[in-house]
């Protein structure tokens, strides 16, 4: 289990990089600079992906707005299932 975790982890950041380094221009063209690249590769990696693989230069489809939520909601996932998974060692936690 501990191997998917670690799997989810890191390949989203994994391909983050890989595609930059291979496409900057595409990542240029989407963000317009590397501001946000940066803090999606830190902190919403899935969103990030997603955005850049469903723009286009009219913007994104319907299709593409919901991949990009569901991504963000994964991504938002992993924030707060860390606490709701450890909520019984936190002293201060009632239920």
């Amino acid at each position: 289990m501990c191997i998917i975790a670690l799997f989810g982890l890191f390949l989203p950041r994994i391909a983050i990089v890989g595609w930059w380094l291979a496409d900057p221009a595409r990542w240029s063209t989407v963000f317009g600079g590397a501001l946000l690249p940066v803090i999606g590769l830190l902190f919403f990696p899935w969103t990030t992906l997603m955005v850049v693989l469903f723009w286009t230069s009219t913007g994104f489809s319907l299709l593409g707005w919901i991949v990009i939520f569901f991504a963000f909601m994964g991504d938002l996932g992993t924030w707060g299932g860390g606490f709701l998974g450890n909520r019984e060692q936190v002293s201060s936690y009632y239920r």
